[in-house]
């Protein structure tokens, strides 16, 4: 590891680190332990369990002599690697009020100074590599929790009455539009998948080639008025439009609208968001979808979901910017009618994108060795894919190629979607 590559892994490592306290910092302790559903975990156990990361996967594997922090940390803050060992059921991780807030705080505090001595120390040329790729898998698995943090503190005040707010932030105007446009792809063979430059999951490789055929996608996702129109129009009351597993979960969760969406005394549409509540602002991106809801708005207006391999392909070579974590607004915007991004806007942040495809694996990918080998891959069932990411993405944690999944009845990650059709 060379000086500067060693700064510079340090640096990011404390940066990254940083970052997630500072999403915590508005909390007070008693939002710390809060787990208001199966899927949402308390922010105390996000701080805790990517702490745990570095710990079980990196200073214990790696750091001569290394002394655990508090051995039973092992059960309680393992997420789901039963190849490591039990652990704490995650729809229970919300009834420990022990360890305290504030011992964890400590856990992470003496395990990132264990971090940086380990990497201050000589270590051979094939350790060195090994280090720094576990280390950067470390700060990408980091950067997903912090999206989850704020996913998790989202939904604990919103089931709050008293709808409780995070962080007051700038709101942004609305802009009119007219119906949406679409942009032409010719298709035939392409590639799509990570090309091996820089950090990629095991999920993202091998590059490898698809066939496509001309299909166009629209200008920018599905916004709050065009998804009203569905509403108005008994969306929700149809079930020509839905697939048979989306139908059963709108009337078993009798579902009328996205999640967060709230209608006042005066029928009005209202949303919830982690600055309160709002009202309804019909040019921001739709959010909070299931891919039940997405694929129904798709029938309703003839048209399809894209493919994920048609997403990559429309994508390739745009430039990684948008609406991410960074601008610290934790809601999707308008377009801008000033800088519109060519041809396709907002493909990247403000809402995750569901598209058309399941999640399973590419064409020759295999799992990663080890407990590592359990990240990704046995989760390939009964989940579809999402790209581009959202508003609570850190812009350094996505790529074209970056692949999320979520099951297709899930609604509390900040998702969308763009409309795609055949020509």
């Amino acid at each position: 590891m060379e000086a500067l590559e060693e700064k510079t892994l340090t640096e990011r490592f404390a940066e990254i680190r940083e970052v997630s306290m500072k999403l915590v910092q508005p909390l007070e302790k008693e939002d710390f332990i809060i787990q208001s559903h199966p899927d949402v975990s308390p922010a105390k156990w996000h701080i805790a369990h990517t702490t745990w990361f570095f710990e079980r996967m990196i200073l214990k594997e790696f750091k001569s002599g290394y002394q655990e922090f508090n051995p039973t940390f092992d059960f309680i803050f393992n997420s789901y690697y039963n190849s490591i060992g039990p652990y704490q059921p995650r729809h229970e991780r919300g009834v420990l009020s022990r360890p305290t807030v504030d011992e964890v705080i400590a856990y992470r505090n003496y395990v990132d100074g264990q971090i940086h001595e380990l990497l201050s120390e000589s270590h051979s040329s094939e350790t060195k590599k090994e280090l720094v790729k576990l280390i950067d898998m470390g700060l990408q698995h980091e950067q997903q929790h912090q999206e989850l943090i704020l996913m998790d503190v989202k939904y604990n005040f919103f089931v709050n009455p008293l709808f409780p707010v995070y962080l007051k932030t700038e709101e942004f105007p609305g802009s009119k539009r007219s119906e949406p446009a679409f942009v032409e792809f010719e298709g035939g063979l392409i590639e799509i998948g990570h090309n091996g430059e820089g950090f990629s999951f095991d999920n993202e490789r091998p590059r490898h080639k698809v066939w496509l055929e001309p299909f166009q996608l629209a200008i920018e996702p599905v916004n709050n008025g065009e998804y009203l129109e569905f509403i108005k129009a008994g969306g929700y009351e149809k079930p020509e439009y839905w697939l048979s597993d989306g139908w059963n979960v709108v009337k078993e969760n009798n579902w009328k609208a996205p999640l967060y969406w709230l209608k006042n005394e005066e029928d009005e549409w209202g949303i919830f968001t982690l600055s309160g509540v709002k009202n309804l602002d019909p040019s921001e991106p739709v959010s909070h979808v299931s891919f039940y809801e997405a694929d129904a708005f798709s029938r309703w207006k003839g048209k399809r979901l894209p493919t994920e391999a048609e997403w990559e392909h429309a994508s390739q070579g745009m430039p990684i910017r948008g609406n991410f974590m960074e601008q610290g607004g934790y809601h999707p915007v308008p377009l801008s009618e000033e800088s519109p991004e060519a041809p396709l806007a907002k493909i990247f942040g403000d809402v995750w994108e569901w598209t058309s495809s399941a999640y399973s694996s590419y064409p020759g990918s295999k799992p990663l060795e080890g407990a590592l080998g359990e990240y990704n891959a046995k989760f390939m069932s009964n989940q579809m894919i999402l790209r581009g990411g959202s508003c609570a993405t850190p812009a350094t944690h996505i790529r074209e190629t970056y692949r999320n999944f979520f099951p297709p009845d899930k609604r509390w990650q900040f998702s969308g979607f763009r409309l795609a059709d055949d020509y």
